[in-house]
């Protein structure tokens, strides 16, 4: 359950329980863009639940929306009832038996992307996919130390070969680049420099200026450590300072409780308590209440064991996805076909952002059940893997087709023969 935290604030977005995981608030808000292509600026309105995007190809119609947790005024008792409502018991996260009742009525909502592999196909039909992955708990296993959370080679090939075929973006948690020396950043977990980096929940995006998949991008260019040119957008550059202040003053505080781990994500601070004792969650949720005090202009989100401090502006793994299809030059066209796939509450914007274009996949990734925006599901990153290596095989396919189709076209014209009429 994703809840927020209100706070006085001034200026910009008035009431920061309108800016959640799961709402939109009504009005414009503009984001901080001299760094980047566009003058960004964001309307929104109130969303009633979308229609299954895949309507008309087996797939249900969502039934209901991410229930959202507003915490009136930093409420501690609330935040521990949320960090409960987020942590299932350790037995409930194993994978799930075939006859587990409750999971299969779950997937009659939200099947198989999987499974139902042809029926994702027809839906892309004669439109341009972009893939967008989440990396905790889609490409890498969840663990107990975050820094563990290395991806398998098979998965590193296959995320390979899709952006190859398809623009590919990785939107994730975390840091995009480096913040302190001894902790990694997306990039150094997947190891691709052919793709798009989203870190920092989309806050900080990253990417060659040549493009990706095939397709070009258009972007602010400017130069990384190694001398290549790159595209790059912070709409919270500003809060750069600020959130390496609340980092140390986090930190400090965390110290005190046993297993706190607090990581410093460049524009997002994480909190994470999965090794923290159950008992002991209310003593931390109360240090972070006491440093967010002196911060109006911060604002705070729950993911999987993790509390995350954030600039209070409206932008978001959805806002992320909105402005990279934009940056490609298919923000408004209705012949894209976005994919995104993600575990955590901090992919429901995403998964709302794919719904409001009527064409897309959002995949949410689980062995529980769980309610949802997104419109179907798989297990965990081995069948993640599975779905990108079928996406892989069905593109190669499709191009080794077009170039026999090309090649007999040319021999064709070659030997004088109509188009339609047999080679002898």
């Amino acid at each position: 359950m994703a809840f927020r935290t209100k706070f006085k604030h001034s200026g910009g977005v008035k009431d920061p329980s309108t800016f959640s995981h799961s709402g939109f608030h009504v009005g414009t808000v503009s984001s901080p863009s001299s760094n980047g292509l566009f003058n960004y600026s964001v309307n929104t309105v109130s969303q009633s639940s979308p229609p299954s995007v895949l309507a008309g190809t087996g797939y249900s119609s969502l039934k209901r929306r991410v229930p959202l947790c507003k915490v009136d005024h930093g409420s501690v008792t609330d935040w521990l009832a949320a960090m409960k409502d987020s942590s299932p018991p350790r037995t409930r996260s194993s994978r799930v038996d075939a006859d587990d009742m409750e999971y299969n009525n779950w997937m009659e909502s939200y099947p198989s992307a999987l499974k139902n592999f042809e029926k994702v196909l027809e839906a892309a039909h004669g439109k341009r996919i972009f893939v967008f992955l989440d990396y905790d708990g889609t490409l890498s296993p969840i663990v107990e130390n975050p820094e563990s959370a290395f991806m398998s080679e098979e998965m590193r090939a296959a995320v390979k070969e899709i952006a190859s075929l398809f623009p590919t973006a990785i939107i994730t948690g975390r840091s995009r680049e480096k913040v302190r020396t001894f902790t990694l950043t997306v990039y150094e977990f997947v190891q691709l420099p052919e793709l798009y980096y989203a870190g920092s929940h989309g806050m900080d995006i990253m990417g060659p200026a040549e493009g990706c998949g095939g397709h070009k991008i258009q972007g602010t260019r400017v130069l990384n450590d190694e001398g290549n040119e790159i595209v790059m957008f912070q709409p919270a550059s500003e809060y750069t300072a600020v959130m390496d202040e609340i980092f140390k003053l986090l930190e400090e505080k965390a110290s005190k409780v046993n297993g706190a781990k607090v990581e410093h994500n460049k524009f997002c601070v994480s909190v994470h308590f999965r090794r923290v004792n159950e008992e002991d969650w209310l003593h931390l949720a109360e240090h972070v209440q006491q440093v967010l005090r002196s911060y109006p202009n911060l604002c705070l989100t729950q993911g999987r064991k993790v509390l995350e401090v954030r600039p209070l502006i409206l932008w978001n793994k959805g806002k992320a996805l909105d402005y990279l299809l934009k940056a490609f030059g298919f923000g408004n066209r209705s012949d894209v076909f976005p994919i995104y796939i993600g575990d955590d509450l901090t992919d429901e914007d995403a998964f709302k952002s794919v719904a409001r274009r009527k064409h897309g996949l959002a995949i949410l990734v689980s062995n529980v059940v769980k309610d949802t925006n997104a419109t179907c599901s798989l297990r965990d990153p081995s069948e993640v893997l599975e779905f990108l290596r079928s996406l892989v095989k069905w593109k190669r396919r499709c191009l080794s087709r077009h170039l026999f189709v090309g090649s007999q076209n040319i021999l064709h014209k070659r030997a004088g023969v109509g188009l339609n009429q047999p080679l002898t």
